[in-house]
């Protein structure tokens, strides 16, 4: 009966020690997978879902995220003002839950945020830039090159024309937090 009670011991104990090294196992690839999550695997399953976000230079968003690229987010703030926002300017995003997308997929490195700003000067829409100084400038992109917009500054709401335009900023992409728009 006592060598019966020891290997019983002996076996509860190895399979112990199994399952905490599976455990242990478990969680450093879990923490590996994360360590390979970029933003816009945080982003992409939250297409829909109020969130608030903040950008540096100050400015707070709230909205439902209508779309998502590599380096971009647009966030629909309803009344019918959208904001498309650089990701390297945002501080922070409150509301996104737990999922994220598989990390390495083809979207990732997918249509950049020059694809949705040549998409918006195409639009010729009146916009609102926010810069990551603070800075607030009203008019709208005339050019997109590959690391900077050129953006004609004109009065807030009125359509673009030449007359009107007080000056042409080269604004720095990389200067961009948001451009928002009423559609």
């Amino acid at each position: 009966m006592r060598w019966d009670d020891l290997f019983a011991d002996l076996e509860a104990q190895t399979q112990a020690l199994l399952v905490a090294e599976r455990d242990a196992e478990v969680a450093e690839l879990t923490r590996l997978e994360t360590s390979r999550l970029q933003l816009v695997n945080r982003l992409r399953p939250a297409v829909g879902a109020a969130v608030r976000v903040r950008c540096l230079g100050g400015m707070a968003l709230a909205g439902r995220i209508s779309a998502v690229g590599a380096g971009w987010l647009l966030l629909d703030e309803g009344g019918g003002r959208e904001a498309l926002l650089a990701a390297a300017a945002v501080t922070s995003v409150a509301g996104l839950g737990r999922l994220s997308a598989v990390p390495g997929s083809a979207l990732d490195g997918g249509l950049g945020i020059g694809h949705a700003l040549r998409a918006v000067a195409r639009d010729r829409s009146v916009l609102r830039a926010c810069l990551t100084d603070s800075t607030v400038l009203d008019g709208t992109l005339d050019r997109v090159g590959s690391d900077f917009v050129d953006f004609a500054v004109h009065a807030a709401g009125e359509p673009r024309r030449r007359e009107d335009v007080r000056e042409i900023l080269v604004l720095p992409i990389s200067a961009l937090a948001a451009l928002r728009r009423d559609s």
